[in-house]
């Protein structure tokens, strides 16, 4: 059966590099849950980081369950009862627009917790500066739903708001932040300067634990900004916390010849159960497992994934080569199709591959489309024992949808 396996090991040495980060910077740093929200495994990430970012209220209650630090919430609309649930656990609450601050001003700054300074009030703003390169993850393209822009800004009443928060990046390097912060200066620094605004949240996207991030270049900025403004910085990254901890295992369940493209179906799904090989595009790192024994010795320049196990050796697939397939899913969208991928040898029913780097932004997303089984959801301890969260059932296709 496919299965999502999260490295334990893996997430901590993930989640100790950004305790050292955040500790030479000087800032607060939480995990995004909406990169990462596999709770059993919040117990190895705790004491490195400060919380969680929420992007709404059954996020912000998961965090405040079982993660059990500050919980900074951000959504682009609240509705009242959101707003009354929220108000009695969450640390931060940040609004998109100043008509959702306005609504619930009153409420919000009525609360014993806001009152008492146990709950603070942020405004995400839009520096209108894009330095990604996929529209679909950018939140600076012209008519954006996400920020606040700063001639929105002019003149209005901040009364109660003590924070601003941006979040532009999508997996991008530091260079990116610095000349995100110059617009982010350029058009809300002085309110940043004035006394009334604590916090900055420079969101998340941030690659920090990628090998080529440059992590002094992101120190340096954050305690810039910290002595420019006054202010305590908050990071939240989402993928930077899972990157390279986790993998998919999928099964050849047929192959076979189409208009001179040699196709293998398996038993995982593009479109539901790692979307964004469609959405980004992505291409993940595939690898082809074979017994210890009998494999062909990996090339030198090989790889291995993110987790591996006892009496298996993996064969990283090509771009291009003899054995070229077309990987696809088992549903009926047509453009369920992975990628393609040039194997060592003939693909056949029963073979096992690994997708790697499939813990961020894999198992937040997947969907039972088509009714294709779930894989399930395992954990790799330290000592490399497997340990089985969830097996996914008909009862829980069927129990979704009534």
């Amino acid at each position: 059966m496919a299965s999502y396996v999260i490295s334990i090991a893996a997430l901590k040495r993930n989640s100790a590099l950004l305790r050292e980060v955040k500790e030479a910077a000087g800032c607060r740093l939480v995990i995004a849950l909406k990169g990462f929200s596999c709770w059993k495994a919040f117990p190895y990430l705790r004491d490195d980081l400060d919380g969680c970012c929420a992007s709404g209220l059954w996020e912000a209650q998961l965090a405040h369950d079982h993660f059990g630090k500050a919980v900074v919430t951000y959504s682009p609309g609240y509705t009242p009862e959101e707003i009354a649930a929220l108000l009695e656990f969450t640390t931060h609450l940040d609004f998109n627009s100043l008509s959702q601050w306005f609504r619930f001003r009153e409420m919000v700054m009525a609360h014993p917790r806001f009152r008492s300074g146990e709950l603070h009030c942020g405004l995400r703003v839009n520096p209108q500066h894009s330095t990604g390169s996929t529209p679909l993850y950018d939140p600076c393209v012209a008519g954006s739903r996400l920020g606040t822009t700063a001639d929105q800004l002019a003149g209005a009443d901040l009364t109660g708001l003590s924070g601003l928060h941006f979040h532009t990046l999508c997996e991008q390097g530091s260079e990116d932040l610095e000349t995100t912060l110059a617009a982010v200066d350029e058009k809300f620094g002085h309110l940043l300067r004035s006394p009334q605004f604590t916090y900055l949240n420079m969101g998340g996207g941030h690659w920090i634990t990628k090998p080529f991030y440059d992590r002094d270049r992101l120190i340096r900025l954050v305690r810039e900004a910290r002595e420019k403004y006054q202010v305590e910085v908050w990071l939240e990254p989402g993928e930077a916390i899972a990157i390279h901890t986790g993998v998919l295992r999928a099964e050849v369940i047929d192959d076979f010849e189409s208009a001179g493209h040699r196709l293998a179906i398996l038993d995982v799904s593009g479109t539901a159960h790692m979307p964004d090989v469609l959405e980004m595009p992505y291409r993940p790192e595939v690898y082809l497992v074979e017994p210890s024994d009998t494999a062909v010795e990996p090339p030198a320049e090989g790889s291995l994934p993110a987790v591996t196990q006892e009496g298996e050796t993996y064969l990283l697939a090509q771009e291009s080569g003899p054995h070229l397939y077309r990987l696809g899913g088992p549903t009926c969208l047509a453009g369920d199709v992975i990628g393609d991928y040039a194997f060592p040898r003939p693909l056949v029913p029963g073979d096992r591959l690994v997708f790697d780097d499939m813990a961020h932004y894999t198992m937040v997303k997947t969907t039972t489309f088509n009714g294709v089984p779930h894989p399930s959801i395992v954990l790799q301890h330290e000592d490399g024992s497997l340990e089985t969260l969830r097996e996914f059932s008909y009862q829980d296709f069927r129990d979704r949808l009534a």
